[in-house]
């Protein structure tokens, strides 16, 4: 079988596709706020009335369940609210300090191959964690992005970066997830996408001082490189305030 790193190359739309939106939300988003509005908008992607977008936002504490969760692995299941999520991969967690990108792009602009495509995000995380010298490496046996951790032991690697799409009609949805200065204890409340040999680690847990702007910016830059031209729009705004 090909193996992701050999598929791995820029993932561009076709010539005459408009750029990508890029948008990123100033404050943190409910999770169900979050899904009906990729819902909404993968819909107008499929049905040609919506553009391509790209939304970074943060989320407040919780645990999501991707279609391939072990029950087994919800180790604290009260400390956070868990979101069932139709995004593949296992148990993962969202908070404060952690930048999520929902990537919702239309493979037909670009090349309906799924595992590509995956190899393809990889590529944009390893880009902006090299941006920032730190060299990420993909496993071809588990998801995500991994940092080897010399300091703690020759065989020892941390998590750094998560994964997780699902596709309708060839339109992504979900995406991926960077720890610039998450609590790594609130990922002790689960076995992070079913992985128990190794840890997680962030940006400023292995020592660089890099605050979400930081690595925003570099995320653009190297999104730009991998998947084409972005255009900055507005991040949808929800109310916020309670019910009386």
């Amino acid at each position: 079988m090909t193996q992701r790193a050999d598929l791995a190359r820029t993932f561009l739309a076709r010539e005459g596709s408009p750029a990508v939106e890029w948008a990123i939300s100033d404050r943190p988003v409910a999770y169900e706020d979050a899904l009906a509005e990729m819902e909404q908008r993968v819909t107008g992607i499929a049905e040609g009335t919506a553009a391509e977008r790209v939304w970074l936002l943060e989320h407040p504490p919780l645990y999501t369940a991707g279609t391939s969760a072990d029950p087994a692995d919800l180790i604290a299941p009260d400390r956070f609210p868990v979101h069932r999520t139709g995004r593949g991969g296992q148990y993962t967690y969202h908070g404060p300090g952690q930048r999520v990108a929902y990537v919702m792009l239309d493979l037909k602009r670009r090349e309906q191959d799924v595992r590509a495509f995956v190899a393809a995000l990889e590529g944009w995380l390893i880009s902006t964690l090299w941006e920032h010298h730190i060299r990420g490496e993909r496993r071809e046996d588990r998801v995500g992005v991994w940092v080897r951790r010399p300091e703690k032991g020759p065989d020892v690697e941390d998590k750094i970066a998560a994964i997780g799409i699902r596709m309708r009609k060839w339109v992504s949805f979900h995406g991926i997830s960077l720890n610039v200065d998450p609590d790594l204890d609130h990922f002790s409340g689960i076995v992070p996408c079913g992985v128990t040999q190794h840890g997680v680690t962030s940006l400023v847990d292995l020592g660089l001082p890099v605050t979400m702007s930081d690595a925003d910016l570099v995320l653009r830059r190297c999104f730009e490189e991998q998947f084409g031209p972005t255009n900055r729009v507005e991040a949808p705004v929800f109310d916020t305030s309670e019910a009386p």
